[in-house]
């Protein structure tokens, strides 16, 4: 028998639930296809200003790619919740922690090799010094 089972009358109706996490009743078809428009249209949104950030003069040349970074971890954001339904509830914790090691790994390939082409770049001999025969 779950805690369900053996709460009182009146918060029979309750339900501990993670912000974001849907449960569609027998009741509510069409329940869930509101958290999917919703997501569809945050994303048609973001993606439009993405466009509208490259494309015209409102943004401050230099900043434009600092405000497509933010965008794209905004619409990452959008489809991990609303699309993926990644939510921090005690089921998801698997998930969670998978997401997480999947971008620790990410980052630490990324960054190692900046570093190495960095390093790489730095001590390699000018090109002024080299003479084909």
């Amino acid at each position: 028998m779950s805690d369900r089972d053996h709460r009182p009358e009146e918060f029979a109706d309750l339900d501990d639930s993670a912000p974001g996490e849907e449960r569609i009743n027998e009741q509510e078809v069409a329940g869930g296809l509101l958290g999917y428009v919703t997501g569809f249209g945050l994303a048609i949104l973001l993606t439009i200003a993405s466009f509208v950030a490259a494309q015209s003069g409102l943004i401050y040349q230099p900043a434009i790619i600092s405000a497509l970074v933010v965008l794209a971890i905004a619409q990452m954001g959008v489809h991990l919740v609303f699309f993926i339904h990644l939510t921090t509830g005690p089921d998801n914790t698997n998930n969670v922690l998978a997401l997480a090691f999947g971008v620790f790994i990410v980052v630490l390939v990324v960054l190692g090799s900046v570093w190495i082409m960095t390093h790489l770049n730095h001590n390699m001999m000018p090109m002024n010094g080299i003479q084909m025969q």
